[in-house]
């Protein structure tokens, strides 16, 4: 794809990733992705925010063919998709800069071996001049690696955020034109890599405030011509406020999981609770993580297998605990055949949610009647507690 035009002097580069099904060898990617690097032309020097996964190389130097000249290659994030092109780049321009801040120049030269005499580092604040063209550079750590910063276009008002606010979508649509489609990715995406740091991204967004931004081109998905909304997304997830919502990550092997699960969900609809249900054995790790970011309550659902949890369920457990959501209360069902640790074993691999637990229920093989009345009473705790805090 060739080089596009977003206002005069400013374009986009890079690459629509259609067919890349798996990220990190661990996030799903139902939409494919992007990776998004942008051109600035000042009347004096030039400018490359950001580079293209090493797959997608080719691409990135095609566009650069007409190019003569680059003053500064500006890495925001040292990560392979975003920097992982910057030696290719630096090798065709061979008098250019790179432009990073301290702790991301480390990290470069350990990741690809860029050398030292290449860089040029900058602080949180500082400006770069293009001549009719003003960056300044804003540390935004933690979005999603310690040493993340966004590059703000003074003159035209935009903000290139790099991972901050990206989602995960292939598309020939350079500007949002789907709001509904792109909140979904975008959520997916902050659940993923973005919710264990949601206190210090709460940060970062209130240091935004002062900017008057027009336009928010992420590393990832569509560039945003209405930032508000975007940013009132982020408010919103990170600022913690749990609704109505259980979410039941579960696995079954002959059944008796399955139906105490199916029990104490119709039990929480009627008590007029909402319920995210997902089979660990088929469902999207995505989806999963997604309604984590809203969930009051998880109920973790696993039969007992070599005395603890089925590996599916303690992966979710896993995934809970790294992901740090807000839920305020945790439980676990399942079923057992002669005994175990399962309950001990789980409630130990989530050091990091700060949940209240509440009783777990265990059934000896398949779910008598005194279980399914078990399973009403934890259905009860469970819609008086979400009451009791007002979770709508």
């Amino acid at each position: 794809m060739k080089p596009r035009k977003i206002v005069d002097k400013i374009y986009w580069m890079g690459s629509v990733d259609w067919d890349r099904r798996l990220f990190d060898t661990l996030v799903p990617l139902p939409d494919g992705t992007s990776y998004n690097a942008y051109f600035i032309e000042g009347s004096e020097k030039t400018a490359l925010l950001d580079t293209v996964d090493p797959s997608m190389a080719h691409e990135l130097l095609s566009q650069l063919e007409g190019i003569p000249k680059l003053d500064y290659i500006i890495s925001q994030h040292a990560e392979q998709d975003h920097s992982g092109t910057i030696p290719q780049v630096l090798e065709k321009f061979t008098d250019a800069k790179l432009i990073t801040n301290p702790k991301a120049k480390g990290m470069l030269m350990d990741l690809l071996q860029v050398p030292e005499e290449r860089f040029i580092t900058v602080e949180d604040g500082e400006r770069l001049s293009l001549g009719d063209k003003t960056l300044k550079f804003i540390y935004t750590p933690w979005v999603h690696w310690p040493e993340t910063m966004s590059t703000y276009l003074e003159e035209d008002r935009i903000l290139f955020s790099c991972d901050f606010f990206g989602s995960h979508i292939a598309t020939t649509d350079l500007f949002v034109t789907d709001e509904g489609r792109v909140s979904e990715a975008a959520k997916r995406y902050f659940a993923e890599i973005m919710m264990p740091f949601r206190n210090l991204i709460r940060k970062d967004i209130e240091k935004l405030a002062s900017y008057e931004i027009e336009i928010i081109a992420p590393s990832h998905g569509q560039i945003y011509p209405r930032p508000s909304f975007i940013i009132d997304a982020y408010k919103d997830w990170v600022s913690g406020t749990p609704l109505n919502r259980v979410v039941i990550p579960y696995v079954t092997m002959h059944d008796s999981t399955g139906k105490m699960v199916d029990y104490l969900v119709s039990s929480l609809v009627e008590k007029g609770v909402r319920i995210e249900q997902f089979n660990l054995a088929v469902t999207d790790i995505g989806k999963l993580a997604m309604a984590l970011v809203d969930a009051a309550t998880i109920v973790i659902g696993t039969p007992t297998i070599l005395a603890g949890p089925h590996p599916y369920a303690a992966y979710a457990a896993f995934l809970a605990n790294a992901l740090r959501p807000t839920a305020k209360f945790l439980s676990i069902i399942g079923s057992y055949g002669w005994g175990g640790k399962t309950v001990d074993v789980l409630a130990g691999m989530v050091p990091n949610l700060k949940a209240e637990i509440i009783e777990p229920v265990l059934s000896k093989g398949l779910p008598s009647d005194s279980d399914f009345k078990a399973l009403d009473n934890l259905a009860e705790i469970i819609a008086m507690k979400h009451k009791e805090h007002g979770f709508k």
